[in-house]
């Protein structure tokens, strides 16, 4: 899970074109119909910061884990910018704490594929249920199978802009349903000067059966599993998905 070091210094230069202020409203609008319209959100895998921010301006006490600390420099970076109230903590979110529970807990941007072990899924869900008031939400999105094998499968992307360029390598592997990153960065310093950036990411797939089998074992109550940005049921061909699962009982001890 080692990953957005050397990449989290342009992660926002190159994510552009990610529309967070869409996905803010589409998040918002999945807690509002549940009645979360304030209170405590973990944003989990909060990296730079983007939907924390905006969640934030929406009336929500954030908190934000990742386990980058380049990233969460970035985030607390723009924390002072806008003199949000928001608390970042460097963590795993396989082992991270809080002070106390919260309403929900969101994670977006298929932070949850980067989960490569089945049980270590189980072990976030479980802390997710543990730290949820009593019948708290926890809403997440995954890239899907469909989305590792068709579209991205093995390929290449590339783009290149004025302060900087990247070539992003792309390989899934069907029979490990790992999908392997490799990320080449090309990042302008001084004038003419650009200094070369490699690193590697590793996400997995998911069906839709392991994430329900996994809430159970965790002792979340599966709600719902959206295509993406609509309450229409996941298609064949769904990029990316959204899960609504609410807490229904403790099953780990804090500390």
């Amino acid at each position: 899970m080692d990953a957005y070091t050397s990449f989290a210094a342009v992660y926002d230069m190159f994510m552009d074109n990610i529309p967070y202020e869409e996905w803010c409203e589409y998040v918002t609008s999945l807690l509002e119909e549940d009645g979360i319209r304030d209170g405590i959100v973990l944003d989990l895998g909060c990296g730079t910061g983007n939907l924390t921010e905006l969640l934030a301006k929406r009336g929500y006490d954030m908190i934000g884990v990742d386990l980058s600390e380049d990233m969460l420099q970035i985030a607390m970076e723009k924390r002072a910018e806008s003199g949000q109230n928001i608390l970042y903590l460097l963590q795993d979110m396989r082992e991270f704490e809080l002070y106390g529970t919260v309403q929900a807990v969101v994670s977006i941007c298929d932070s949850m594929n980067y989960i490569l072990e089945y049980e270590d899924l189980v072990t976030v869900f479980k802390l997710v249920n543990n730290y949820l008031d009593p019948g708290g939400l926890f809403i997440f999105d995954l890239n899907t199978e469909y989305k590792y094998r068709t579209l991205l499968g093995s390929s290449t992307i590339a783009e290149a802009r004025e302060e900087g360029s990247f070539i992003w390598e792309n390989d899934y592997d069907e029979e490990e349903r790992i999908n392997e990153y490799d990320l080449t960065l090309f990042i302008q310093e001084e004038g003419d000067l650009y200094r070369k950036y490699q690193e590697t990411h590793f996400q997995r797939a998911y069906s839709l059966e392991e994430i329900k089998q996994a809430l159970r074992e965790a002792g979340l109550e599966f709600v719902a599993v959206y295509d993406a940005f609509t309450k229409h049921a996941p298609k064949e061909y769904s990029e990316r998905v959204y899960f609504l699962a609410r807490e229904s009982g403790k099953c780990v001890q804090k500390g």
